[in-house]
């Protein structure tokens, strides 16, 4: 989602506002809400922090339209190939997509 490269000068500067402003949120934290964000499980205070880091950061605009965009592709292939909709993702499932992100 965000950019490894040098940062921009004003890349820089908003990276420094999100993680030293009161209540704000990284783009790495973005990420780890997403999922909660989506479900409408954010407490309020949460909720509005999201909010305020999507105002402030268009790749995580993007990144989060992308996301909406991945499940509801996802869940017209599903309802096309007539495949059930799981209501719980595979521990095991879950262990493989964690154990490929940390490597």
């Amino acid at each position: 989602m965000c950019n490894q490269s040098k940062p921009s000068p004003m890349r820089w500067l908003k990276g420094q506002m999100l993680t030293r402003m009161h209540g704000m949120i990284t783009c790495r934290e973005f990420e780890d809400f997403v999922l909660a964000y989506l479900d409408g499980e954010l407490t309020p205070i949460q909720n509005r922090v999201f909010k305020v880091h999507l105002l402030m950061c268009r790749e995580c605009r993007d990144y989060l339209n992308a996301y909406k965009r991945s499940v509801e592709l996802s869940k017209q292939l599903l309802q096309k190939t007539n495949m059930p909709v799981l209501d719980e993702i595979p521990e095991d499932l879950i262990k493989a997509i964690l154990d490929a992100k940390n490597s």
